[in-house]
């Protein structure tokens, strides 16, 4: 291995510890909410609708991060990423609600360059035979984060670690890694692009989003998605401990026990895939396995399973929201596959950014305001997403299939030799 190759290997793992670092921040908020809630002045509905705010700056961040990195190069852009990601956490950490909720922002608009830095790195540095390790890689790094962000800083909150000090920790890790991108990161020049490259990328963004087939995916996703990171890395501790009667430890490890299922769903859902050579049919059985789950999460015994099974099973299905994000690529012309990741990870993200405060509102709404949450309650205000799984289920029905298994055939009946 030359030293160039030595150095992308770098770049990427310290892009790729970034993706768990900001997964880490994403989730961690689903661990501290009672504290959190006394610490701002808030109400549980507040609490996570401040932690929702990640992905109002997340959603629209994802359209402009691959037109960022093709035009000006990842070491001008990845390490101001991860310098926006730590002052977001600075800023949660000082105790005013106005300052935590502008980190949030922050955290969430920083956050979007490393999964797109890391994809950029992974394409760009090694041989193509090695690029899709390497991506497949760097999501199980981001999983890994949200399920640290639960199992591992649960455990330092119960343990007396004060929130604040929490956040201003890794704030500061941060301002670090931004630091160890700036050199790490190849310093090669982004290749030459028109001096129209502004209207180039408005027309491949117009292209990619008047596919219905674009759109199907990022609903679908989105579906599929929401019961990771509204129910669980919100609501999921504070669910388990007030209606289900956890103790808070448990509570915090049987949370995170759902994005650990991502980190080994999502590689083998894509293998399988791949292996199948089709997409819809493992995309509805991943999202018949989370409706299942989630229906017993809500409505079935706690004590039938083995303690972590269902969170594990739940977060297995649910890594087959990703499957759509190579379904759009396959869609759309190959040249504006950036884009097309783009357009998924904005309306994906969108759904989440949107309906979080909705969620808290049903969930305030049907308690009357009460201090603590029944079963019934929280059977009653997450519900709708058993409908929105069920609903992404027969929306999978309608995409056009893209697998490498139907792809040959259709290149045949449309003259196309390649």
């Amino acid at each position: 291995m030359n030293s160039a190759m030595r150095t992308a290997g770098v770049a990427w793992l310290v892009t790729a510890v970034y993706y768990f670092y900001q997964y880490t921040l994403r989730s961690a908020p689903a661990v501290m909410m009672p504290q959190l809630s006394e610490a701002f002045g808030l109400s549980a509905m507040g609490v996570a609708s401040m932690a929702g705010l990640f992905y109002y700056g997340y959603s629209p961040f994802s359209l402009v991060a691959g037109v960022a990195l093709d035009r000006l190069g990842p070491r001008k852009v990845v390490p101001i990423g991860a310098a926006m990601v730590g002052i977001g956490a600075l800023l949660f950490s000082s105790g005013s609600s106005e300052a935590a909720s502008v980190g949030r922002l922050l955290q969430g608009a920083g956050g979007v360059f490393a999964l797109v830095g890391a994809v950029y790195i992974a394409t760009t540095a090694f041989p193509p035979s090695s690029a899709a390790t390497l991506i497949g890689a760097t999501q199980m790094f981001g999983m890994a984060g949200g399920s640290a962000g639960q199992f591992v800083v649960g455990p330092m909150i119960a343990g007396g670690l004060p929130w604040n000090t929490f956040w201003m920790a890794m704030g500061i890790a941060g301002l670090g890694i931004s630091a160890l991108l700036f050199f790490l990161l190849p310093a090669s020049k982004p290749a030459d692009r028109s001096p129209a490259w502004l209207k180039d990328a408005a027309r491949a963004m117009g292209t990619v989003f008047r596919n219905p087939q674009s759109i199907l995916c990022g609903v679908i996703a989105g579906l599929i998605f929401i019961p990771t990171t509204i129910f669980d890395m919100v609501w999921g501790v504070r669910y388990l401990q007030e209606a289900r009667g956890f103790e808070y430890a448990t509570a915090v490890m049987r949370s995170a026990t759902v994005p650990l299922g991502w980190i080994i769903g999502c590689p083998l859902l894509g293998l399988l895939s791949d292996r199948l050579g089709r997409r819809k049919p493992v995309i509805i059985a991943g999202a018949v396995l989370l409706l299942a789950c989630l229906a017993w999460i809500l409505y079935g015994p706690a004590d039938v399973f083995p303690p972590y099974v269902i969170g594990i099973v739940a977060g297995f299905g649910s890594g087959a929201a990703m499957l759509p994000y190579t379904v759009i690529k396959e869609a759309n012309p190959p040249e504006m596959g950036g884009t097309a990741t783009g357009v998924i990870n904005f309306l994906n993200f969108t759904f989440s950014a949107l309906l979080g405060p909705v969620f808290a509102w049903i969930l305030t709404s049907v308690g009357g305001g009460a201090a603590q949450m029944s079963l019934g309650h929280y059977q009653t205000a997450f519900e709708p997403m058993l409908y929105g799984v069920g609903l992404a289920i027969v929306l999978t029905l309608l995409l056009k299939e893209t697998g490498p298994a139907v792809r040959p055939a259709a290149r045949i009946a449309t003259g196309d030799t390649r």
